[in-house]
């Protein structure tokens, strides 16, 4: 029970912020939400590290400024970034089906980033996962629920966090979590900007309460408490802790069912078990 109910929790947290972002973009454009969730977390997190905790050693040298842009680029400009535009046009349940295919990316990416081959399992295991998410949208494209535009700008944002997790791997990040994450959501963000400014529609925004409840519970619950159930997850056990990615469909579903009226069909099972299938089939040894 010491990691099960935190599991349990983690995953119901992480699969929400699909239907979270639905929400608001109904309100904003998608790029808006993005910004103004970013800027915000970042913010406050920051603040936070140095402004109450006052950590010690937190000043990030010329080598890790440059480490941190990058890894803010491919883990919230990017990923992020591309998350949200494509929940305008893919529906709650893909966003979070998606998310349960990282592992997978992760280690094909890992394998070709220290040349190493890939194993038969690690590439069987995302063939799986490859089917299962073609299964699972399958209908949803069918009856408007996806479009192969919102589909190919989710699997962008899908890369782009597996390049972020692989890159963050290569480092002995000597500044603490907090301040690591702090920044890389606020230059993530402050980086986004000039696109948002661009090609965001601001005429049409409306920042009511659906909006703000919106930005609050994709802060708060998923930015901060599903993280600092993950980073005490990792701390029991990392291979164990990933297996918990896999509840998130199951979870994504039942939300998009729930509260967004979104259709849950033998293809969305299929394609569920599927991908659950091909990420076991990855991580076996």
């Amino acid at each position: 029970m010491k990691s099960v109910l935190p599991g349990l929790l983690f995953a119901a947290l992480w699969a929400s912020a699909s239907v979270a972002t639905k929400f608001g973009v109904q309100s904003v454009h998608p790029l808006i939400l993005a910004n103004i969730r970013f800027l915000i977390a970042g913010s406050g997190m920051v603040l936070f590290a140095y402004g109450i905790q006052r950590l010690p050693n937190a000043s990030p040298t010329r080598i890790e400024w440059q480490r941190l842009t990058i890894f803010a680029l491919l883990n919230t400009t990017i990923y992020l970034g591309s998350f949200v535009l494509a929940m305008k046009q893919v529906s709650a349940g893909i966003g979070s089906l998606s998310t349960a295919t990282n592992p997978l990316l992760i280690a094909l990416l890992s394998a070709l980033w220290l040349r190493r081959k890939p194993r038969w399992n690690e590439l069987g295991g995302l063939v799986l996962g490859l089917l299962g998410v073609a299964a699972a949208t399958y209908p949803l494209l069918q009856n408007s629920y996806a479009t192969i535009e919102g589909l190919l700008i989710l699997s962008v944002g899908m890369v782009s966090v597996s390049a972020a997790t692989v890159y963050y791997a290569r480092f002995d990040w000597r500044l603490p979590n907090l301040v690591i994450n702090g920044w890389q959501v606020l230059i993530g963000g402050l980086l986004l900007l000039p696109f948002t400014f661009l090609f965001a529609d601001f005429s049409g925004a409306h920042y009511d309460v659906r909006f703000w409840a919106s930005v609050l519970w994709l802060i708060l619950p998923v930015s901060v408490g599903a993280l600092q159930l993950w980073f005490y997850l990792v701390k029991q056990d990392p291979i164990r802790a990933s297996l918990w990615l896999y509840l998130c469909p199951i979870f994504g579903f039942t939300y998009s069912y729930l509260f967004m009226d979104e259709p849950i069909t033998l293809y969305t099972i299929a394609g569920t078990f599927l991908v659950i299938g091909g990420l076991w089939l990855g991580r076996k040894a």
